[in-house]
């Protein structure tokens, strides 16, 4: 478990690094984890214990919104302040989100009814 999860740190610092070295607006991380999937695709399957440690992970998944929790709970001023702004952009993208699916899915339903 600790190779694995090291070899999850490395590529999270190679992010960081080609982040950082080119000024990329892309998270460090994100950065990391794309280079990850392409190194396992070149692979023919994933190495079992990086699979067991990486669903270990994901199963406690949740207590990464600890902290941003406490954040929210830190700046409550400054969310009473903005919160007609914050609850605009809920509702807007919220309704965007549901448009494009939604359209996404009929215009995918329609080409499979007209292939039946």
């Amino acid at each position: 478990m600790l190779g694995s999860i090291t070899v999850l740190l490395l590529f999270q610092l190679l992010g960081e690094i080609l982040a950082r070295a080119f000024d990329i607006a892309i998270p460090g991380p994100v950065i990391g984890l794309f280079l990850l999937i392409l190194v396992l695709l070149r692979r023919p399957e994933i190495p079992r214990k990086l699979d067991e440690t990486a669903t270990g992970l994901l199963s406690h998944l949740s207590l990464l919104f600890v902290p941003a929790g406490v954040g929210v709970i830190a700046h409550l001023a400054l969310l009473g302040n903005e919160w007609q702004a914050i609850l605009g952009s809920l509702i807007g993208s919220t309704a965007l989100t549901v448009l494009v699916t939604g359209w996404v899915l009929q215009k995918l339903h329609k080409g499979h009814r007209d292939g039946a």
